[in-house]
C-alpha cells in the first residue's frame, strides 16, 4: 500500500469499503456475509458507514486464509495491510507507548 498522507483510521475505512466490494462480487460470498452479519441488502450502504461494520467486514475477510488471500490480490494489498487495517479500525483510542 503507498504511503497516501491520509490517517490511518481513513485507509483501514477504504480498505473495509474494498473488502466490501470484494465480498459484494460473489454472489455465494455475500449471502454467507448478510446472514452472518444479521443485515440485509437494503441496508448494507447505511451499515457501510458504521466503522464497527466495517471491522466485521475484514473480520470476515480474514477468518479464512483463502479469502484474505483472494482479497488481497484483488485489492493488490499485502494480507499484512488487510489486517492492519482491521487493527485501526478496532482501536478508536489506541495511542503509542513510546512518544
Amino acid at each position: 500500500m503507498k504511503k497516501t498522507g491520509k490517517n490511518p483510521r481513513e485507509v483501514a475505512e477504504i480498505v473495509a469499503i474494498q473488502a466490501l466490494s470484494f465480498i459484494a462480487g460473489d454472489t455465494e460470498r455475500l449471502g454467507l456475509f448478510l446472514a452472518e452479519s444479521g443485515i440485509g441488502p437494503e441496508t448494507l450502504r447505511t451499515a457501510a458507514t458504521d466503522p464497527h461494520f466495517l471491522g466485521s467486514v475484514l473480520d470476515f475477510v480474514m477468518r479464512d486464509d483463502a479469502t484474505v488471500k483472494a482479497f488481497a490480490s484483488a485489492s493488490q494489498l499485502h494480507p499484512t495491510n488487510i489486517a492492519a487495517a482491521r487493527q485501526a479500525l478496532g482501536d478508536p483510542e489506541w495511542e503509542r507507548d513510546v512518544p
